[in-house]
């Protein structure tokens, strides 16, 4: 079980085969690296999984290998125009998953040489469009963490400000923690070559563009996101977890978030949120046993997030899959009530 959707294995991925699963998309939302959060929002699972289903099918479209299979209604896979409700369960391809040792309380990736292929790239792939308030790059620079030159930037930037070109960030997957990492870092850990990482970075830009232009129909604005690949039997590319929805990637309209963002900038207040922030300092393999359990979101909030996932698949899709108000309506309320709660 993962903090917002759950697997099922139909058959294990063996070292020269790919295996077959489904992912079951909860009513479940993780902040903060902190995993289930004390709400469900309604219908988000249904949501993210008909986005998901939308995005790759774009992809196979543009020739893009991805895991997806198809999408599970009665017992029967199915392709997202087939449809004739929504539904929660994908069905996808399954790689092997390599989980790196931990000695010292240092993560070893050495399982990863050698290796030929059909297994998850341990590696989060983020691009940056923009940098909206609270995002991390904004926090990073201020440390020194990273260079504004990295950003082809001569001057500190202000939060909302656009980047000429995309920056693609890089993570690690696997770990208790996410940890940002050079691209030079990511190449040895997951024993990659220079050609490969060439691939990758040439992929997500492609994929980025493809979000961006859908989006750009609901007049959102495209700020960052994020990518998970793998490599097949082959060793050939391939696009996993999910992409294009609200969870993996942060949209706005007009400032306002189109995404879980709206429940962080609420936890951001928060006395919880501090610990959080501490406990992290303090011990980044186990902080979460230094924290109290999160606060639920107010009761308005909760709904209209959960009407942010509902609409925004809507309007995405061309189809009326729920029964909420427009995109843009349920935004202007809800930037009203996120106002109101830093106010409080």
């Amino acid at each position: 079980m993962g903090s917002v959707k759950d697997l099922i294995v139909l058959e294990s991925p063996k070292e020269e085969t790919l295996g077959k699963g489904r992912f079951v998309f909860s009513d479940r939302y993780s902040v903060f690296d902190w995993g289930e959060m004390p709400n469900h929002l309604n219908n988000k699972g249904k949501s993210l999984c008909l986005i998901g289903a939308f995005f790759f099918e774009k992809l196979e479209e543009l020739g893009i290998k991805t895991h997806y299979l198809g999408v599970l209604e009665d017992g029967v896979i199915k392709k997202l125009d087939q449809l004739k409700k929504p539904v929660e369960t994908m069905e996808i391809r399954l790689v092997r998953v390599l989980e790196p040792e931990v000695i010292d309380n240092q993560y070893k990736y050495s399982v990863y040489q050698n290796q030929k292929g059909n297994f998850l790239i341990p590696l989060e792939i983020i691009y940056r469009n923009s940098l909206p308030e609270g995002s991390s790059v904004l926090k990073r620079l201020k440390e020194g963490s990273l260079k504004l030159e990295e950003l082809g930037l001569e001057e500190m930037p202000l939060p909302g400000q656009k980047l000429s070109q995309p920056f693609l960030d890089v993570s690690t997957k696997l770990e208790s923690t996410d940890r940002y990492i050079t691209w030079k870092e990511a190449q040895d850990l997951a024993s990659l070559k220079e050609e490969e990482v060439n691939q990758i970075k040439n992929l997500v830009i492609k994929i980025n563009e493809l979000i961006t232009a859908e989006v750009s129909r609901l007049n959102l604005a495209h700020e960052d996101g994020k990518i998970e690949l793998a490599f097949d039997e082959n060793r050939k590319l391939m696009v996993v977890d999910v992409l294009g929805t609200p969870d993996e990637c942060r949209f706005t309209f007009e400032g306002i978030p189109v995404s879980k963002e709206a429940a962080r900038i609420f936890y951001r207040q928060t006395d919880w949120f501090k610990e959080v922030e501490e406990a992290k300092k303090k011990d980044r393999l186990n902080w979460k046993r230094w924290v109290s359990p999160p606060p639920p979101l107010p009761a308005e909030l909760d709904r209209l997030i959960s009407q942010l996932y509902q609409a925004f698949c809507n309007e995405i899709t061309e189809r009326e899959w729920f029964t909420v108000p427009s995109l843009q309506k349920v935004l202007k309320e809800l930037k009203i009530t996120l106002k109101n709660s830093q106010k409080n």
